[in-house]
């Protein structure tokens, strides 16, 4: 009976191609393109904060300065969180700086013209918000209008509303109290010392959240074995963080503390940027700026999400325009003007995508923050706001072109 040959394997002589080393090099340029809108435009921030403070000699950064820088841009940030969320969700939002002036003029006219408490005229005009943007989520969520159209025309109702209730005038002075929200700082407490004793404790508190959250991160991306930053490099990262808070807590301290808008300012940042990162309708909002089709197929509840995206933008640029009007001590009709471009500027430069679902809170406040720099820093070097415009509109135009850039080499 015959015996089948057996077949022995040839031998090549060529090994199988080894997969390349990981290093922490090549771990950081993956997490530096996994992150490329943000780091950018963190990097362009400190980058732009490095060539003012020179060219100016050191004026941009001193405490009275930075303070300033706060109290100056605070509207728009609040208003690019909220921005933000909606440009997330695959809309956008005209409305949101007639919105604030409309919401301002109502505040004065209660408080100065009929004597109504500034912490009831304070909630009141957040409720008014709250309505305003339930009108505009309602055509666009229910009915079905383009989200454009619907705040074009609220843009022009409620720049008609504010003219309505304050004509050409200012209406003023408002309560001390309304105010300090816009002006006032936290009290100082403990001995006496060279330094804001509440403000440093706030910044150690800061500092220690940041990096618990840091670390949580960390654990929770080793737990879905995702692929995270090298212990020596994760720890250079969480030592630029302290030493960049410590900075900041130390130039406030140095001068007159926390402004109250800086802790409102936190508290929304940190509130909505842990909604959009953990909740349920944070998720929710991402999915249907990414693919709204495959979101409703997955049970998304589309209409009701836009509904609330809508409502939380309303309500925040009635914080907006309470804080401007605060910040002012009146309400002006002028109010608000330009106030929804520069809010979603703000956006797109901090990684907002034109077609939705990217984008971070976080990301909001670097793009408003790059905006004011910007705009405090030229103003210091005398640069007037004809130039001003010219050089914010490349700004943006950059950061968008990017952003396509980007889509564009992925996609390849």
């Amino acid at each position: 009976m015959a015996q089948t040959p057996t077949v022995t394997p040839q031998r090549t002589g060529k090994a199988a191609p080894a997969a390349p080393p990981v290093t922490a090099g090549t771990v950081l340029l993956d997490a530096v393109r996994r992150n490329m809108r943000q780091y950018g435009m963190l990097i362009a921030l400190g980058l732009i904060v490095v060539l003012f403070g020179i060219w100016t000699d050191g004026v941009l950064l001193k405490p009275n300065n930075v303070t300033n820088l706060v109290l100056q841009n605070s509207y728009i940030l609040v208003l690019a969180i909220g921005m933000m969320i909606v440009i997330i969700a695959g809309h956008i939002d005209l409305s949101v700086g007639s919105l604030a002036a409309f919401v301002s003029a109502a505040c004065a006219v209660m408080m100065v013209e009929h004597d109504v408490p500034w912490v009831l005229a304070l909630v009141l005009g957040l409720v008014l918000g709250a309505v305003a943007g339930a009108w505009q989520g309602f055509w666009i969520a229910y009915v079905g209008i383009p989200s454009f159209i619907v705040t074009l025309a609220g843009m022009l109702l409620f720049r008609g509303g504010t003219q309505i209730l304050l004509g050409s005038r200012s209406l003023g002075p408002i309560p001390d109290g309304f105010q300090k929200i816009s002006t006032g700082y936290l009290p100082e407490i403990g001995p006496h010392t060279n330094y804001h004793n509440l403000t440093l404790l706030l910044g150690l508190a800061l500092l220690a959240f940041a990096l618990l959250q840091e670390v949580r991160d960390r654990r929770r991306q080793k737990r879905y074995e995702l692929d995270v930053l090298p212990q020596n490099l994760f720890l250079a990262k969480c030592a630029a963080m302290a030493a960049a808070v410590l900075a900041f807590t130390m130039t406030l301290a140095s001068y007159r503390g926390v402004p109250v808008v800086l802790l409102l300012l936190a508290v929304l940042l940190i509130g909505f940027g842990y909604v959009m990162r953990n909740a349920v309708i944070g998720r929710h909002v991402y999915a249907l700026g990414g693919n709204r089709a495959a979101a409703k197929l997955s049970g998304v509840k589309d209409q009701r999400v836009t509904f609330f995206v809508f409502v939380n933008m309303g309500v925040l640029a009635a914080l907006a325009g309470a804080v401007y009007a605060a910040r002012l001590g009146a309400g002006v009709p002028q109010a608000g003007t330009n106030f929804e471009l520069e809010a979603i500027a703000a956006a797109f430069i901090g990684g907002a995508s034109m077609s939705g679902g990217v984008g971070t809170v976080f990301g909001a406040v670097i793009g408003g923050l790059v905006l004011g720099v910007l705009n405090n820093g030229m103003s210091l070097v005398g640069i007037g706001t004809d130039y001003q415009q010219v050089i914010k509109g490349f700004v943006l135009l950059a950061a968008v072109g990017f952003d396509v850039y980007n889509k564009r080499k992925v996609g390849s």
